[in-house]
């Protein structure tokens, strides 16, 4: 199925990107692929900092409702990964630790008691600007226990949504263009 400009297609977790075999054991594994249009940037972590900074804002409501729920298990909350953005010496995009960087590729994500997750954004295609680039958010997560079993079966659903919606509303917006700062 071809990859269509301001739509998030599920495709399969590409190859090339750093987390398709990171966990020997994976309870979720998805990817999305959006295709960028001429002359838009191919620099990942100004692409996924655009994405993140642009989310629609049911998002940062349905954020809230998580964290109200998850705190009450112990499991971090997006207000206390934000607070850690001040004091950690490590680099995050959002509320997410930067675990790779390279110029094709941001991996970001967390561990946690219950699960550990890497999200990567892939800026796949040539570096010209008409060349068909695509821009893939894949995610993939390793259950440590029945918790994150538990926690995972819930939230996937709404996971993928907040995924494809926020690809759809930076495509809406109007991808940076090359050269383009963060």
């Amino acid at each position: 199925m071809p990859i269509e400009l301001n739509f998030a297609t599920p495709v399969a977790l590409p190859a090339q990107s750093s987390i398709s075999d990171l966990y020997q054991a994976v309870n979720l594994a998805d990817a999305f692929a959006i295709r960028l249009p001429s002359g838009a940037s191919a620099d990942p972590d100004l692409l996924a900092r655009f994405i993140f900074a642009h989310q629609p804002a049911w998002i940062g409501t349905l954020t809230n409702l998580r964290d109200l729920i998850v705190a009450r298990f112990g499991l971090k909350t997006a207000r206390h990964l934000a607070t850690l953005a001040h004091v950690a010496k490590v680099e995050r995009l959002g509320i997410f630790k930067v675990y790779r960087t390279s110029e094709t590729e941001v991996v970001v994500g967390e561990d946690d008691a219950h699960l550990d997750f890497r999200v990567s954004i892939l800026c796949s295609g040539g570096p010209e600007a008409d060349s068909g680039r695509e821009l893939t958010v894949s995610t993939v997560v390793h259950c440590h226990n029945l918790l994150g079993r538990v926690y995972i079966f819930f939230i996937a659903p709404f996971h993928r949504m907040v995924v494809k919606a926020s690809l759809r509303r930076a495509a809406h917006i109007g991808w940076p263009v090359s050269g383009a700062r963060p």
